[in-house]
């Protein structure tokens, strides 16, 4: 039997190839938030909504230097949360929802990061996304696929789903990708995403996956962002002219 031209082989060929190309062109690939325990790795990946990993990891060792575990952060000052993040976007939410994750977590949990998807979602300011970073990455449990911007994007325009919504973006790829490589899946693809395949012009020339992906050499762009991550950009945006206006009048003062 001929095997088709890569662009016209299944979905599931074609994450599979996708995910042995990727695991060659970044094999030292990991993930990018640096921490030294399951609580950092949490806080970290809390903090990385709307912000790059880089300006994350200028914030957390002066945060993890003042509060190095969950005991720590549930006790400390809410307005010296606020300061230590506030570089991050959205850093009032943020800070109140990493204290109060932290609160459940010594009330409920002993202290310790709980291990379970299930338990992780009852944590303020955790979804599916978190939750998986840190099931995979502090206990190298795969229950499913990070699905961040990158992973969302390159799935997409790959052409190995037809759908924006991360969730339901997670349960196709599950679908077509080994459990042991979901992580390797997610870390690779946002390793690429960055390098070469990035959202405004994907550099196709030079993309080693341009004969695997439908979308090579045309600009493709993800449907419209859906309503609650309109809500979120809506609030940082929000935030960030009234902390504007804030340092304008303490400047004046």
């Amino acid at each position: 039997m001929t095997t088709p031209p890569p662009k016209r082989r299944s979905p599931k060929q074609r994450a599979l190839e996708v995910l042995a190309r990727v695991k060659a062109l970044y094999p030292d690939a990991k993930c990018s938030l640096d921490f030294e325990t399951p609580v950092q790795l949490l806080i970290a990946t809390i903090l990385s909504a709307q912000c790059t990993d880089e300006r994350v990891n200028k914030v957390t060792p002066e945060l993890f230097r003042r509060f190095p575990d969950a005991a720590a952060i549930a006790s400390a000052d809410p307005l010296e949360l606020e300061d230590l993040v506030k570089s991050t976007n959205f850093f009032r939410n943020k800070a109140k929802n990493i204290q109060a994750a932290c609160r459940r977590i010594m009330e409920v949990y002993g202290g310790e990061v709980p291990q379970t998807m299930e338990d992780l979602l009852t944590l303020p300011g955790v979804a599916r996304k978190t939750s998986n970073v840190v099931l995979a990455n502090a206990f190298g449990i795969n229950l499913g696929v990070t699905v961040d911007t990158h992973v969302k994007r390159l799935s997409y325009r790959l052409g190995l789903t037809k759908h924006t919504d991360p969730v339901k973006v997670e349960q196709d790829l599950i679908k077509l990708l080994p459990r042991p490589d979901w992580e390797n899946w997610s870390i690779r693809l946002i390793y690429h995403g960055r390098a070469v395949c990035n959202a405004r012009k994907p550099d196709c020339d030079r993309c080693e996956l341009a004969d695997l992906c439908p979308s090579a050499g045309k600009a493709v762009m993800l449907p419209e962002t859906g309503s609650s991550e309109k809500k979120l950009a809506r609030a940082i945006a929000t935030e960030t002219a009234k902390t504007t206006r804030n340092r304008k009048s303490s400047a004046k003062a």
